[in-house]
Formats: C-alpha cells, sequence, structure tokens
C-alpha cells in the first residue's frame, strides 16, 4: 500500500522534510562569501549540483534569504569547497544561524587560504576548491538558485589518481533526511553498454 502526500494539505515545513528525505544523497556545496564589510561566511547548502559543463557551471539553491545569498549578490563571487567526513563537526557547526557579522571561519576555528582569482577565501583543510563568479539567480518561491561560473578549480594532489580526483581519498560528506549525513560507503563500478554492442541488436 502506498501512502499520498499533497504538498498543499501536508504543509511548507512537513513537505520540505519530506522531500529531503527522498531526495538523497544530497552533495553538499560548502559556500564561502564576503560581505560588503569583509566578513567571510561559511555555510553548507545541500542542494548543489552542475549546471552546465561548457561553459562550466555550479548551482545551489539557498533557502530563504540567508548570508550567502546576500553576499553573493553584493560581491558576485563565491568559492564552493568540498566538504570531506573528517570536518563533519565543523561542517555542522558552519550551518548554524550566526549574526551577519560574525564570520564562520573564525567562530568555528577553521583554517581560511586566499582564493587565486576571487576574493572570499577557501577553506585550507578542504582537498577541492571550486572559485566562482556568479552567472545568475532564479528566484522560485521562497528560494533563490545561484549559478556560478567556475573560473578555477583547485584539488589537493593527495586525493588525486594518475590525475584523476578518487572518491575514495575525497571522502565527501553528503545529506539525508533529518539530521543524518551519509559517508562514500561501499563503491560499485560499471561501464555503461554502448548501443551498437548492446547484446541481441
Amino acid at each position: 500500500m502506498r501512502v499520498d502526500f499533497d504538498p498543499q494539505a501536508t504543509g511548507r515545513d512537513d513537505f520540505y522534510r519530506l522531500l529531503t528525505a527522498v531526495v538523497v544523497p544530497r552533495p553538499i556545496a560548502w559556500v564561502s562569501t564576503l560581505s560588503a564589510s569583509g566578513t567571510a561566511n561559511l555555510a553548507p547548502h545541500s542542494f548543489f549540483t552542475i549546471a552546465s559543463v561548457q561553459p562550466p557551471i555550479v548551482q545551489f539553491t539557498s533557502v530563504g534569504r540567508k548570508d550567502t545569498l546576500r553576499n553573493v549578490e553584493e560581491s558576485g563571487e563565491f568559492v564552493v569547497s568540498l566538504a570531506p567526513e573528517e570536518l563533519f563537526e565543523q561542517i555542522n557547526a558552519t550551518g548554524t544561524d550566526f549574526p551577519a557579522e560574525q564570520g564562520e571561519f573564525e567562530a568555528v576555528g577553521i583554517e581560511a587560504e586566499p582564493s587565486l582569482l576571487v576574493k572570499p577565501p577557501r577553506v585550507a583543510a578542504s582537498p577541492v576548491a571550486l572559485e566562482c563568479r556568479l552567472h545568475s539567480t532564479l528566484g522560485l518561491g521562497d528560494s533563490t538558485v545561484v549559478f556560478g561560473r567556475v573560473v578555477h578549480a583547485v584539488v589537493d594532489d593527495s586525493v588525486l589518481v594518475d590525475g584523476h580526483p578518487d572518491i575514495t581519498r575525497m571522502r565527501p560528506l553528503s545529506r539525508l533526511g533529518r539530521n543524518e549525513w551519509g559517508t562514500t560507503g561501499e563503491l560499485r563500478e560499471i561501464a555503461r553498454i554502448p548501443f551498437a554492442q548492446w547484446p541481441g541488436r
């Protein structure tokens, strides 16, 4: 037996919890920005993916108007750092609703490093960072989708295998439902069969 959920009858918060429990796992964009006054903001956003390959554009969604969104709109720049397992507690802590004038790098005790082409800093302990300039935003109800063109990428050589980022070395976290987080866990690998080689064709 299936259970039906009507978004209108269920209510905003309850349906949000339903969506985030079934659209899983979700990669985490650990987004750093700078405010107009120079405060370095850092926050995790779990509505995150690739929007375009050429040009390279990534996207994340801000649910409501948070410091990250305001800073991106004002400065036109942001950095997405990979959220690795070993920084689990710090990543979670940067999701706290600190006042806008209090930077998460300092509040949580996270070391920052300068970016190459944009002003917001990168997370020094993260093995991957994507430096982005704002491409556009799209308002959808109570949320805003932020599109950023990747102008520079940096990957620590400790996570590279034959020049390619290795998932078992990066060990990215993901968000699940409620307060649950996912780790890399067991990996399965399979190649796609081209139609020209499809059995029985």
